[in-house]
């Protein structure tokens, strides 16, 4: 929900005109992989917002409990034919 009314057509032409935009040909975009380019701090600083958001939008509260006690399922690979070491 909004707390302002829109922006009228011509303020919202003269925003449209700030965003960057990039053209590719299809198939030569660059690929999704920032590791390059960012940190891994940046990484997570960038999909925080992402994860309170999802979290907003499911209508739950923000999880809010220890690391340590975090429900997590342990999912083991199969040991490859004949690997019987579980280490």
């Amino acid at each position: 929900m909004r707390d302002r009314p829109p922006p009228n057509r011509t303020e919202r032409a003269r925003h449209r005109r700030t965003w960057p935009v990039r053209r590719y040909t299809l198939g030569e975009e660059p690929g999704d992989d920032l590791s390059a380019s960012t940190t891994a701090v940046q990484r997570l600083a960038m999909m925080w917002p992402l994860a309170v958001e999802a979290w907003r939008l499911s209508g739950r509260p923000l999880p809010d409990y220890p690391r340590s006690r975090a429900p997590v399922r342990v999912i083991h690979p199969p040991h490859p034919a004949g690997d019987t070491d579980p280490t």
